[in-house]
């Protein structure tokens, strides 16, 4: 047992008969027979770690491109690529360590030292050092260091860390518990059965260590990495073929060969979604959610399942009187006031705390005064204390279980009947008499309850409206769950008790009560079977198996260290208010990431597509090893900037559709390749450049493409949606730069003359319009866009923090207006916002059966659909005038008309003139929009 940091030797309850415990001899053997009490460290070697980073299907395509480069004697080509391998390895390894060290930083020994008794003595010894057979002392405050038997004396024990149930229990000689439990009262001597990886604590811990899900974005780096080499090896193949057929030179074929591998390699992918998951866990632990692994951040925007566990995630975790019912004679004051007498001041108790903090709020001025007060005795099940009232008289009083006080007092068919229903209810429930000695009477009832957070009901209903199904999964009884169920807006049936079936639906039940700790990591993993994306909360060495099968596992802030090492993010404050920020942030990490990834898909289809055309058109290879490597730098890591941009968050779960994204890159790319085509066309047959020179143009093309096409894609709607960030600005600055300097200048390629690279970078501006207009029923048509509009974010909005750099954020609570009558929950933290003024001015929308549009909806679609004009014509200067004049006419009342100046003033007022609504996927039934009131 466990006990605070002391010296010498700690005296033994005197009331306990003691063994005289092991020898110090046979201690020392049997430690070193079964090792320490401790869990073995199952954690990787840092140079197996750094190794992993080198071995996974990007690496090896670098690694293969090293070979060929060193084997034609290219050895500066080959340093550059090295030197990318080394930096996507070094990224990674950075960011998974710091999220390590935090969680490091995050883990306590549940034991530091020990009160055992060996060679007939008492010693504090390390909690490590205990062995089976051990005689221990468990004392107030301590933590039980291993699975024990009692022996002797009683003592009150919290088993909510491992069990997750916030009552104590009283235990006495007989009694088993096990490592962890807290001893909230009294004293007692036990015998060590089991310590370290053997305690059911290490059971649980093994368990763990067994659970595994591939996380989402693994699965989609390999999918994407294989559909690309699946498509650009079929490429690369004809290519061959054709310059087989031309009869190029070997030499020359090696070469081409090359530079179609490395245009096929998506370099920096890897690095992208680890820096991407970075910057959102970053932004994630201002709002205290600190993530352990980079990849919970992305599953949090995926996730579509919550299992909140009861007991300090939904609930308090602390007893709270919920309900006092008096008895004739008597009124609720004075039954708290009777209750408190009979209970310990100050101490460990929940119980006691609890009434005596109910009576304080609702003293009164005639309360006996305490003479005697007698602890709770767990033989008789009640505590009592003696009193005397106003007129001098004494009174007993006793406080305790219903069936022990009543068996003292008068029989009362009315309180029975009480206590029933309210232990039928869930609710902790005893009993206060009061009298004289021999002659008590049935006070009243008194009715305690973990009761829910404050902020727990608004939170679920955030969360149904984020997409996200939320189901209680607790170990307590089914009556105790529902009630908390009910109070927390969980609406639906309860799981009847017993196993769990395989093919559960979160659909079925919204409660599941009873559950054992194996249970909870089968319903994860049924809800898994079933194409679910899993978040399960926890606080218990109970909950790891399932926090570690999750794809997203979250360890509440008073978790145990077993589970916060098998989850994914710690809260370090307690709620559901760091999951909700934990939900947003992950789909701002999402949509990033996802469009980084559509534009490495478009890249690497155009450029080794772009090989075959230059190959047709001209007869060479018109990109070099070099250039392609230049291209690498330039392109690939550069737009890794897209982790910093403003994106909107999906208002419902993202998930990967990578057969999506490739038909859209397909497409898109279609559109680059078309691009760079003219561009090589008019160098080649209309300018009639050398050779070397149509090399250098090719790489200015697709270069300045590149450009075009991420600043096309970056918005799901049309490009002028949103403001770049800071950050993607100027690494595209810098591309443009170093690709205009290195081909006016005429190094490492042939010159070309500035205002053909001033042509060109003009040319790719006019595409990047041309290229969104397509996007935008594409996108549409694909699923890839907005399931429905975001909320202009023209000036601050509540809810939102105004944090230079980071993403726009949709609000969580619409504005209120004269029609509002149920507006959307709110109390979590938002992801850090970004409140730059946005040219598009749309509607909040707000979930409703039917739209009934009226006249100021008529003015908000049409100032959506025409905004880009306003702006393009340059009737509004910047977005916030444009903000100024949405919110002037959406104020104007039911007079406003669809015909307003505004629309005039753009003449455009038909809302078909802009493709975007159309191109709107369709939301589910429970997020239909609606125009704003």
């Amino acid at each position: 047992m466990t006990t605070p940091p002391s010296t010498g030797s700690a005296s033994h309850p005197t009331s306990v008969s003691l063994p005289s415990g092991l020898s110090s001899d046979e201690a020392h053997r049997r430690l070193k027979k079964l090792g320490p009490n401790a869990m073995p460290d199952t954690s990787e070697h840092p140079l197996r770690m750094a190794l992993e980073k080198f071995w996974a299907p990007v690496p090896w395509m670098l690694e293969a491109a090293i070979v060929l480069e060193l084997a034609l004697g290219k050895y500066i080509e080959a340093a550059i690529i090295g030197g990318l391998l080394i930096f996507n390895a070094a990224l990674g390894l950075f960011q998974e360590s710091r999220a390590q060290a935090t969680l490091t930083a995050l883990k306590s020994r549940l034991a530091l030292n020990a009160s055992v008794r060996r060679d007939g003595a008492w010693k504090t010894v390390p909690a490590a050092e205990l062995v089976p057979g051990d005689v221990v002392k468990l004392s107030l405050g301590g933590v039980v260091a291993a699975d024990v038997h009692i022996t002797g004396g009683e003592v009150l024990l919290d088993q909510s860390m491992l069990t997750g149930e916030s009552v104590p229990i009283e235990a006495a000689a007989g009694v088993q518990t096990f490592a962890g439990a807290l001893v909230r009262r009294g004293e007692a001597v036990a015998e060590v059965t089991a310590t370290g990886a053997r305690t059911k604590f290490g059971r649980t811990a093994e368990l763990v260590r067994t659970a595994h899900v591939v996380s989402s974005q693994q699965k989609a780096v390999l999918r994407v990495v294989r559909n690309l080499a699946i498509f650009n090896g079929v490429v690369i193949a004809i290519l061959v073929a054709y310059a087989y057929f031309l009869k190029m030179p070997f030499a020359e074929i090696i070469p081409l060969v090359l530079t179609a591998v490395l245009a096929s390699i998506p370099v920096a992918l890897p690095a992208t979604f680890t820096l991407a998951a970075a910057l959102g866990a970053r932004a994630l632990a201002k709002l205290g959610v600190l993530p352990t692994r980079l990849s919970a951040v992305d599953e949090a925007g995926t996730t579509d399942v919550l299992c909140a566990d009861k007991t300090g995630t939904l609930t308090q975790n602390a007893l709270t009187v919920t309900s006092v019912r008096a008895m004739p004679g008597f009124d609720e004051p004075h039954v708290l006031a009777l209750a408190a007498l009979a209970s310990s001041d100050g101490g460990q108790d929940p119980v006691d705390g609890a009434i005596r903090a109910a009576a304080a709020r609702k003293s009164i001025s005639d309360a006996p005064k305490l003479v005697k007060f007698e602890p709770f005795d767990p033989a008789k099940k009640m505590s009592e204390a003696t009193a005397t009232d106003s007129t001098g008289s004494a009174q007993r009083i006793v406080k305790g279980a219903f069936a022990a006080v009543i068996g003292l007092a008068e029989p009362s068919p009315a309180g029975a009947a009480l206590a029933k229903e309210l232990e039928g209810k869930g609710f902790r429930v005893l009993a206060v008499a009061v009298g004289p000695a021999n002659t008590l009477k049935l006070a009243g009832l008194i009715a305690l309850s973990d009761p829910p957070r404050a902020d727990s009901a608004e939170l679920v209903t955030e969360l149904h409206g984020l997409g996200v199904r939320t189901v209680m999964v607790t170990g307590d009884a089914p009556a105790t769950a529902a009630i908390v169920a009910r109070a927390v807006g969980l609406d639906g049936a309860v799981c009847p008790p017993g196993p769990i079936p395989d093919n559960v639906q979160p659909e079925q039940f919204a409660v599941f009560a009873g559950v054992l700790p194996e249970d909870k990591y089968k319903l994860v993993k049924a809800f898994q079977k079933g194409g679910h994306t899993v978040g399960m909360c926890g606080d218990g060495a109970n909950d790891a198996p399932a926090l570690r099968q999750a794809q997203i596992g979250i360890a509440v802030s008073t978790a145990t260290d077993v589970a916060k090492s098998a989850a994914g993010m710690v809260l370090t404050e307690a709620g559901l208010a760091g999951i909700v920020a934990a939900v947003k942030e992950g789909r701002i990490t999402f949509q990033r990431i996802q469009t980084y990834t559509l534009n490495a898909i478009i890249k690497k289809i155009v450029t080794v597509l772009f090989l075959i055309v230059g190959l047709i058109m001209t007869g060479q290879a018109i990109l070099t090893p070099l250039l392609m490597v230049i291209v690498m730098v330039t392109g690939d890591f550069l737009s890794m900037s897209l982790t910093t941009d403003n994106v909107r968050p999906s208002p419902t779960p993202n998930s990967w559709r990578i057969g999506s994204l490739t038909m859209a890159g397909v497409v898109m790319g279609a559109g680059l390749l078309a691009f760079c085509t003219g561009v090589l066309a008019i160098g080649r047959f209309r300018m009639n450049l050398a050779i070397d020179s149509v090399r250098t143009l090719a790489f200015v093309a697709l270069v300045f493409g590149s450009q075009a096409t991420i600043y096309a894609i970056r918005e799901r709607r049309h490009l002028w949606g949103t403001r770049p960030s800071l950050l993607l600005g100027a690494s595209s600055i810098a591309d443009i730069a170093i690709a205009s300097t290195l081909a006016v200048g005429g190094i490492a390629m042939a010159p070309l003359p500035a205002l053909l690279v001033a042509g060109t970078l003009v040319a790719a501006a006019a595409f990047a319009f041309a290229l969104d207009f397509v996007k935008v029923p594409v996108f549409a048509r694909l699923g890839i866009s907005q399931s429905r509009q975001d909320p202009p974010a023209t000036h601050e909005t509540p809810g939102i923090a105004k944090t230079e750099g980071a993403p726009i954020v949709e609000p969580n609570v619409a504005k209120p207006s004269a029609s509002d009558s149920k507006p959307e929950a709110k109390g979590a933290p938002e992801p850090t916002a970004h409140a730059e003024p946005q040219p598009e001015a749309e509607a909040q929308p707000k979930p409703q059966a039917e739209p009934k549009p009226d006249a100021k909806a008529s003015v908000a679609a049409m100032l959506n659909t025409s905004l880009g004009e306003l702006l393009v014509a340059g009737l509004v200067k910047d977005p916030e005038d444009a903000g100024r004049i949405i919110a002037a006419a959406l104020s104007a009342g039911s007079g406003a008309s669809a015909k307003g100046p505004e629309a005039d003033a753009g003449g455009k007022a038909d809302p078909s003139a802009d493709p975007e609504p159309a191109g709107e996927a369709k939301t589910p039934p429970d997020s239909t929009p609606k125009a704003a009131n």
